[in-house]
């Protein structure tokens, strides 16, 4: 599904990915962890085309990003994203967020469009906000809408950039819940967090990164009970000892 080798990615002289390797099966839901400036976040962003690079490969659903022919638009109305801060339009209803592109890019019809909003609402637990904007939702509320919205394109593949982060603590469970369930259900996600819980419970494999380089991509179980390298460790001890 993800097929990412040799990705280097610099800022004018800053490097900021050093030559990445990670592979994603069809299913598979993996979590991208690490410390601050890492290049986690770039590294996901480079899934979708919203950042370019300078040397390597990305392929996405058979789609080599490098190739100057590769359609991305036609690639990001297949991979859902999933932004730290929602990214909903303030000026329209939470209906109206959800059928935005469905209807302009996919060219569904405004009932077809409508009804699927309202079932992913519902799957998001939301059923009765349909009518409110933006602004009348909390934190936790407007990231499930911005899901549903990822999910109203019929998404092969969904990128999480730290989903929980802006949040309130009590606002977190409710999305991660939400999250839980797409994994379940066979979603193939690639989600930036330090939700270790989270990690434990959904995760198929874990992706670790240390100043732009992966420096594990490993099961989850082997990543949690015996991680390879001394940076994954003590890592590890700082976040699951608060």
């Amino acid at each position: 599904m993800v097929e990412i080798q040799g990705l280097q990615k610099s800022y004018g002289t800053t490097a900021i990915l050093k030559g990445c390797d990670v592979t994603i099966r069809r299913g598979e839901v993996a979590v991208v962890c690490g410390p601050s400036g890492s290049g986690k976040s770039t590294l996901i962003k480079c899934m979708n085309g919203l950042e370019p690079f300078q040397k390597g490969s990305v392929r996405v659903d058979g789609v080599e990003l490098a190739d100057r022919k590769a359609d991305l638009v036609a690639l990001r109305a297949r991979v859902g994203m999933v932004f730290q801060h929602f990214e909903l339009y303030p000026h329209l209803t939470v209906l109206q967020n959800l059928c935005l592109a469905p209807m302009r890019v996919l060219g569904r019809s405004r009932d077809e469009a409508q009804a699927r909003a309202r079932a992913l609402l519902e799957r998001v637990g939301l059923p009765g906000k349909a009518g409110a904007f933006p602004a009348q939702l909390s934190g936790g509320q407007q990231q499930r809408v911005a899901i549903a919205r990822a999910l109203a394109m019929d998404p092969a593949l969904m990128l999480f950039d730290e989903p929980t982060s802006a949040l309130d603590p009590e606002m977190i469970g409710e999305v991660l819940g939400v999250m839980q369930e797409l994994a379940q259900d066979g979603m193939t996600m690639v989600v930036v967090t330090h939700e270790m819980g989270f990690a434990r419970r959904a995760a198929t494999h874990m992706v670790f990164m240390d100043d732009g380089r992966v420096v594990e991509d490993v099961s989850t179980a082997e990543f949690f009970n015996a991680p390879r390298s001394e940076r994954a460790r003590d890592f590890l001890s700082r976040l699951l000892s608060h």
